[in-house]
This record gives structure tokens, C-alpha cells and sequence, in this order.
């Protein structure tokens, strides 16, 4: 199993670690600070570091296992390969990482403003989305753009905690995603909480500490993706 240093501390960049396994697949590594792919957040790039200084790109990062026990981390073919047994020091591209945490937390304030159920989204470090179970229209980009601001501005702090799978499994409603449940078997599951009770959600991805940290989001475009689906695209910046 890898230790998900990610989940315990996002701010986390760089780390040792030991190599446990290397193939086609990617470096199996005892302990990750690289999110691996999933939940619509892209797995996070940077490199690894050997013990004589040299450097090997790390271009992203997934689960080995069904499990999600297990993190690889993905490098490009002819680069070098660490042994078994090596220690290395992994380095996060933390540019890339930050706004992927800051996007993330601003689509959990969408998902509270629009408290429609969640039928799909993807995470960018530009433009991310969350799609809606919400057959009429008239969404209002002005509006909706104010509310998240609002929330943002109001510097929630953004915490976790974990509950079993049975407390999950008893709590049914803490779940929005309509298609994608969070993952259970392992005996517990990991809530992100905004504020004292404004969120609270199943979520492994990554998420700043505070709603201010988000910075300046606005809804760019609202889209008809069947009949009752709509898609709501968040953007960096202001309204245009």
C-alpha cells in the first residue's frame, strides 16, 4: 500500500520515498505527494530525484490497484528508472498543484449554490465544470458568479475528517455525485468540510485551507447537455 500523503497534507511538496515496485505501469512508491488521477482531478506532474542529483519528469500519476491502495507514478518512456528498494525524492510541479486545489474548493462552493444533484465535472488548472441534474434553464452566470464570490470571500476554512463506510452508507445524502460514488472498502471515507456547516461531502482530492485562497472564479459558460443536463464552466478571473 502507499501512503497518500496528498489526503493528509496538500501543501505538502516535496517528500522521500522508497521504490517498491517498476514496470510498465509506472513506480510503485511506498509514500506519494502526486495525486493520482480520479474523481475529474488530473494526477499531479513533477519529477523524482535521485541520490546523485540527477532528475526524471514525472508526467502524472494513478492508482495501480482496484483498491486505489496503491499509487504509480507515470515517467516518460527512455527516462531513467529507479531500483526497487531506492530511495528517492519526489518534487510536485506546485504551480500546477495549487490551482487544481483552488479550482476544486470552488467547485464544492458551485455544488453549494447550485444544490442540484451532480451528474459529472472535471477539474483543470484553468477552466473546470460541474454538470447538473436540472431540467429547466435560466441560470444566471451574474448570479451564480456573486454567490460563489460571496462564499469565497466569507474565508470558510476548508478541513477533513473521516467516517466509516457504514456511517456513509447511513448518510446517503452526503453523496451529490449522481454517477461516481465515492470509494468504500477500505473502512472509512474522507468528508471535506467548508466551513461550520456550509459543505460537507465525500472528496479525495486535493483543497486549499480557506475559501479566500480561491481567488477571483467566475461562471464563463452554461450549457444544454441533454435534456436534463446542464453544464456550468468555472474560469479564474473576473466576469468578463
Amino acid at each position: 500500500m502507499t501512503e497518500m500523503l496528498f489526503r493528509d497534507d496538500a501543501y505538502l511538496p516535496t517528500a522521500e520515498a522508497v521504490v517498491l515496485e517498476v514496470g510498465p505501469e509506472g513506480v510503485l512508491v511506498d509514500r506519494s505527494i502526486f495525486y493520482a488521477t480520479g474523481g475529474g482531478q488530473p494526477g499531479d506532474t513533477g519529477r523524482i530525484e535521485f541520490a546523485d542529483g540527477e532528475t526524471a519528469t514525472v508526467t502524472g500519476a494513478v492508482y495501480g490497484d482496484a483498491a486505489k491502495s496503491e499509487v504509480r507514478l507515470l515517467l516518460p518512456e527512455g527516462a531513467r528508472q529507479p531500483l526497487p528498494g531506492e530511495t528517492i525524492v519526489q518534487h510536485l510541479d506546485w504551480g500546477p498543484r495549487y490551482r487544481l486545489m483552488r479550482m476544486h474548493t470552488a467547485l464544492h462552493l458551485l455544488s453549494v449554490v447550485l444544490p442540484y444533484p451532480v451528474t459529472g465535472g472535471q477539474i483543470g488548472a484553468e477552466e473546470s465544470r460541474l454538470d447538473f441534474d436540472l431540467p429547466e434553464g435560466g441560470l444566471d452566470r451574474e448570479e451564480i458568479t456573486a454567490a460563489v464570490m460571496a462564499h469565497v470571500a466569507q474565508d470558510h476554512a476548508v478541513t477533513t475528517e473521516w467516517i466509516t463506510d457504514e456511517e456513509l452508507a447511513a448518510n446517503p445524502g452526503l453523496v451529490k455525485t449522481m454517477k461516481v460514488k465515492p470509494p468504500t472498502g477500505s473502512g472509512r471515507v474522507r468528508l471535506v468540510r467548508i466551513g461550520t456547516d456550509l459543505d460537507l461531502q465525500p472528496c479525495g482530492g486535493t483543497h486549499v485551507k480557506a475559501t479566500s485562497e480561491i481567488g477571483e472564479v467566475h461562471v464563463a459558460k452554461i450549457e444544454k447537455k441533454g435534456r436534463i443536463n446542464r453544464r456550468v464552466r468555472l474560469r479564474f478571473g473576473p466576469l468578463a
